[in-house]
């Protein structure tokens, strides 16, 4: 097939997948599946390959994605039944003082939401946004927004967070350098998008605090409460871990035992696996928790978990038959004479397959199905691949609308119309997601 039959049909197979999950209302994994299947056979794949590139497209995503996430929403849910969020929260306040509360919100939102899902760290943390305009009589739009900011800005660009660890692993991107240049990314984006856009905004947009906005149930698992050392040098510990494997091997003889232990010690699963052991003992065995209730707090934890997993797993799939269809060769052979950064072009691809589609996850896997093709003769090292993450992460966020779950989870908690969604919400998204990206353009021209 020729190279614009090949993009037509990866343009169409987008368009059906919106259609059948937005009228059709048909569940994310059955569409994506469904898909995958319709455009490895109007890309001339056989049936036989078909069947093989769905089996190796959810194979190859679950393989590292279910570890991670199924890991990560135990060590959340432990983080959050224990108090130890709640702990972070209240001392950030403390140390901000009422009348920074705004700033406040937002690296509470930063820190908390790094072992959470999106939805969930939304739903756990408005409360302390509600609580917070309840005391000091502020802005709904202010406060509400900077929170939100601070979420949005650790999902798309910070590891261990799902997305962007995943892509990182579809890359072959260095984790250690993900840590760095996604604070690098995030920091300034959250501050753009949280407390100076929210503080703007909220001079034109007023709305009153929502009648849902009730205060939370404060009772909490084990005896007394986490200190605001332990909270954080938890959530801490799998970045130090994953660091140290990234700056330790720059000093260590390559290939050798100690090289490898330290790959052992800093991948993700080891590093998140740690953390999970050490909430389980210090928040919840040496508080007194029963470990029959820590059992049942993991347990509930991987309810929500799994559709995640098999939602990720089945957008897995779709970038599979991107990549195995000659796609993404194809839109590289297009986009080869543009002369624009490669960076740059991760995210535009992003940033359209989102603004279609709507899932920020789906954006980055369909994203790097696209790329990967593109990034092969390039011969990228690990720090340039994760300057090119970070673009799909910005990528993957902006220009959120009706088709996105955050949008109409912003709507509902803060009490917006939708056009004031649109005018909150939508550019908060945007303004993050173009000034990560931005900066991961200006990281690449130093690698």
């Amino acid at each position: 097939m020729s190279d614009l039959s090949l993009i037509l049909t990866a343009v169409g197979s987008i368009l059906l997948l919106l259609f059948l999950v937005m009228k059709v209302r048909l569940h994310a994994v059955v569409a994506l599946i469904l898909v995958s299947m319709i455009a490895g056979l109007f890309s001339g794949m056989s049936p036989q390959m078909i069947a093989g590139t769905i089996q190796k497209g959810m194979g190859g995503t679950l393989g590292f994605v279910a570890v991670v996430v199924a890991l990560g929403a135990m060590f959340g849910k432990v983080m959050e039944e224990t108090g130890a969020l709640d702990r972070i929260a209240h001392t950030l306040l403390h140390r901000f003082g009422e009348k920074n509360a705004n700033w406040a919100l937002t690296f509470t939102g930063f820190i908390c939401a790094l072992p959470l899902f999106f939805d969930v760290a939304v739903v756990l943390l408005i409360g302390i946004a509600f609580a917070v305009v309840r005391k000091s009589g502020g802005s709904v739009i202010k406060i509400g927004i900077a929170l939100l900011a601070g979420i949005a800005a650790c999902q798309a660009f910070l590891i261990p967070a799902p997305g962007p660890i995943l892509v990182a692993s579809q890359l072959g991107a260095d984790y250690g350098y993900m840590i760095l240049f996604g604070l690098l990314a995030a920091i300034p984006a959250m501050i753009i998008g949280g407390p100076l856009w929210g503080s703007l905004i909220a001079k034109s947009i007023h709305v009153e605090l929502p009648e849902h906005a009730q205060n939370n149930d404060n009772t909490r698992d084990g005896e007394g409460e986490p200190s605001f050392g332990l909270a954080l040098g938890l959530i801490a510990l799998p970045l130090l871990m994953i660091a140290l494997n990234t700056i330790g091997s720059r000093f260590v003889e390559q290939q050798s035992n100690l090289h490898h232990w330290l790959e052992f010690i800093g991948h993700p699963f080891t590093a998140i696996l740690a953390a999970c052991l050490m909430a389980f003992y210090l928040l919840g065995v040496k508080r007194g928790v029963p470990q029959d209730r820590i059992m049942e707090i993991c347990s509930s934890a991987l309810q929500p978990a799994g559709v995640i997993i098999l939602v990720t797993g089945a957008g897995g799939v779709f970038k599979q038959v991107l990549v195995d269809s000659g796609v993404g060769e194809a839109l590289g052979n297009m986009l080869a004479g543009s002369g624009l950064p490669i960076v740059m072009l991760a995210f535009i691809l992003a940033a359209a397959v989102r603004v279609i589609q709507g899932s920020a996850t789906v954006a980055m896997l369909t994203a790097c199905g696209l790329i990967i093709p593109m990034l092969e003769p390039l011969g990228l090292d690990g720090a340039q691949l994760a300057s090119v993450t970070i673009a799909i992460g910005g990528g993957s966020i902006v220009l959120s609308h009706v088709n996105d779950s955050g949008f109409w989870l912003a709507n509902r908690y803060l009490g917006l119309t939708e056009m004031q969604t649109l005018k909150t919400w939508t550019v908060m998204e945007t303004i993050i997601g173009t000034t990560g990206a931005i900066v991961a353009m200006i990281i690449s021209l130093f690698l």
